[in-house]
């Protein structure tokens, strides 16, 4: 246990890489992973808090605060404006190039450079510091965001991955666009974003992570000054508040018509295995990533057959997104013919439960994935970008790697037989609105 404001350095042998960290008084965590040799410095600054976050109970309160769907997106577009101006014009003076993103459970802010790393460092540190929310920019906001909501709900992709997670999920709220609706926005406040901010916006519940040809003692000593000189007080816990999902899926299927060139179909699987953390819940998101890799990748056999069948294109493909409160597969793409697809893929997952895994076949995964984990080892924005999200899940990047070693193969068969179920899945599907055709099941 590593005493606050005390450096800890930890390396990799297989890898060669390091990275510097420290723990500050005040709860926040920092690391500096330094690139030798790199020209792009890169920086994020992440805090533990995305939009299924919408029920909770501030530190040193009693009382669950309920607040409108979208308010962590909204928040995050509202810190990049000052009462002098914007913070993005303070970046672009010094050459630097920001920008921030919010997914289901973190909001983070980030900066690229190759000069001036320290002044901007200040800058990102100052600005998600320091809000500026008034009645006037935040009515101005609503009509800006809305516009930006409208027009996801035009694009067939967003749409198809959208109704698949609403006919998964009953009430978690992953099942809801990370933006909200028009509607819901129309509720967030001044007070209900300070209300936010100041329960998740605390160091104590935020990582810094910097990346590139940078100083690692020097960066830690900067960014130690900057972020106790603003919150130098210690926060309480935050405690979330999630409805009890129930453990079936809410609709077997979605259909819907759009301006779609072709049918888009995705066959989706809800995991009931929530409630992981750690290296538990990385181990089984691996698990699952190699098993998809198996089933559906392009070096699988069904992924040849299909593309030969003209059934998919380059397009297709699969993913495993989890969370402490959720977890889920897709697999999909644009295909000509959603009902025939939807029948070859259960073939192929029927197949591979009847033949089960091999361990020539995870081996060749395996040697996949270290092979392309090693590779991304060179992006500054991948270090930094997958470090702070692995912090909120407990697990240390340099580490990640031993990880994809430890995948079993009983992990890989036991999830085939219990996720890959028709008992856990659900299907949606967006139609050309000019196509009178409405395609058949499996």
């Amino acid at each position: 246990m590593s005493k606050a404001g005390e450096t800890l350095i930890q390396s990799h042998s297989l890898l060669q890489e390091r990275v510097y960290s420290r723990k500050l008084s005040n709860g926040c965590q920092l690391f500096v992973w330094p690139k030798p040799g790199f020209t792009k410095k890169f920086a994020v600054f992440s805090t533990y808090y995305g939009s299924i976050d919408s029920h909770f109970i501030p530190p040193g309160q009693s009382e669950v605060v309920h607040v409108p769907d979208g308010i962590a997106h909204f928040l995050e577009h509202k810190m990049f404006e000052e009462e002098d101006g914007s913070v993005f014009d303070r970046f672009s003076r010094l050459g630097a190039s920001a920008n921030a993103y919010t997914n289901y459970t973190n909001t983070t802010y980030l900066f690229s450079c190759t000069d001036h790393f320290e002044e901007n460092l200040k800058i990102l540190i100052d600005f998600v510091l320091h809000p500026y929310f008034t009645d006037e920019n935040v009515e101005k906001e609503k009509g800006i965001i809305a516009q930006e909501l409208q027009m996801y709900r035009d694009i067939p992709e967003q749409r198809v991955y959208r109704n698949l997670l609403e006919a998964l999920y009953h009430v978690n709220p992953v099942r809801l666009e990370i933006g909200g609706t028009v509607e819901s926005i129309q509720k967030i406040t001044k007070e209900l974003l300070y209300t936010c901010y100041n329960t998740f916006y605390h160091p104590s519940n935020m990582v810094l992570v910097a990346v590139g040809d940078i100083d690692p003692e020097a960066t830690l000593d900067l960014a130690e000054r900057e972020i106790m000189a603003r919150r130098p007080s210690f926060q309480g816990e935050i405690r979330r508040v999630y409805p009890e999902e129930p453990e079936g899926v809410n609709e077997k299927r979605r259909e819907e018509r759009l301006a779609a060139a072709r049918p888009i179909f995705y066959l989706g699987f809800k995991d009931p295995a929530t409630g992981k953390s750690g290296e538990e819940l990385v181990g089984r998101e691996l698990a699952m990533d190699f098993l998809l890799h198996l089933l559906f990748g392009p070096s699988s056999d069904l992924y040849t057959q299909l593309y030969e069948e003209g059934l998919i294109n380059d397009e297709f493909g699969s993913m495993y997104s989890a969370a402490p409160s959720y977890a889920y597969a897709i697999v999909g793409g644009e295909t000509p013919d959603p009902g025939r697809l939807e029948a070859r893929l259960w073939e192929g997952i029927e197949k591979q439960r009847r033949e089960g895994i091999s361990a020539e076949d995870l081996e060749r995964v395996r040697r996949r994935f270290l092979g392309q984990t090693c590779i991304r080892f060179d992006s500054v924005e991948f270090i930094a970008n997958a470090f702070s999200s692995l912090y909120f899940r407990g697990v240390n990047l340099l580490t990640y790697i031993d990880l994809i070693h430890e995948v079993k193969q009983e992990q890989v068969a036991e999830l085939l037989q219990t996720v890959l179920t028709p008992e856990r899945a659900a299907v949606s599907i967006v139609w050309p609105s000019g196509n009178g055709t409405s395609g058949s099941g499996a």
